[in-house]
């Protein structure tokens, strides 16, 4: 997949880049110290700051001003959740929510309170390293099977309404209605691509538009929105 919308083993840092501020957001101690170890030996990245629950996370997020939250979902005073939607109301760093998707049954919630990523605790240290890259330098995260997850609650048990078309929708080319209908299905640039004989530099060009006239974030809320105004059915999906 292509390096804006999952992490991969080449996704450095661009040349004299200031470091990537992440805050660590976890109920166990243990795992947030794993985290700073794996993090902490990139010369790239700076881990400052930890916390225990989101009411924490919200805090600490207003002293240090993250580029990255790695937050996890459930936590005691203050879920992942509502701390994303804060955190994301206050522009206070972009969120990664990190999850073990068996367990969680907040996905859906989470893209709608402004997460930019999706990444599992079972995830191996270099796409938590390359991830944390991907989402620090402007761009959204899904792993491909968090995609399909994502997308199956949307389409399936948790379908959300249709919703008027957004005003930017009507803006787009064909060709950018096209790539950004395959986006909502979950494919990466180098799959759309393929799938419409493009080069991955030309379907980057056109994802940047797509998400410019509709005033998406990233990646992330163009999958939600695509689902949300009727453009994907469960079937495409």
């Amino acid at each position: 997949m292509s390096r804006d919308d999952s992490p991969l083993p080449d996704a450095g840092p661009p040349a004299g880049a200031d470091p990537i501020r992440v805050l660590l957001v976890d109920d166990h101690a243990m795992v947030r110290s794993g985290f700073s170890m794996m993090l902490s030996v990139e010369d790239d990245i700076e881990v400052v700051g930890e916390a225990a629950n989101g009411a924490e996370a919200v805090v600490v997020a207003r002293e240090t001003r993250p580029d990255v939250v790695l937050m996890d979902v459930q936590m005691p005073v203050l879920d992942g959740i509502e701390a994303t939607r804060r955190v994301v109301a206050e522009d206070l760093g972009r969120v990664v929510i990190l999850t073990t998707f068996d367990r969680d049954d907040y996905l859906f919630d989470a893209l709608d309170a402004g997460a930019s990523g999706f990444l599992l605790k079972n995830a191996e240290p270099d796409q938590l390293v390359d991830a944390v890259r991907v989402v620090g330098r402007g761009s959204g995260i899904l792993a491909p099977e968090v995609t399909r997850r994502v997308i199956e609650r949307m389409t399936g048990e948790r379908a959300a309404p249709r919703r008027p078309d957004p005003p930017g929708l009507a803006r787009l080319t064909e060709r950018e209605r096209e790539v950004f209908v395959l986006v909502g299905r979950g494919l990466s640039n180098g799959e759309i691509a393929a799938r419409l004989f493009l080069g991955e530099a030309t379907v980057k060009t056109h994802v940047s538009s797509c998400l410019a006239k509709l005033h998406l974030r990233d990646r992330v809320q163009a999958v939600v929105l695509a689902h949300e105004a009727g453009l994907i059915s469960p079937k495409e999906a």
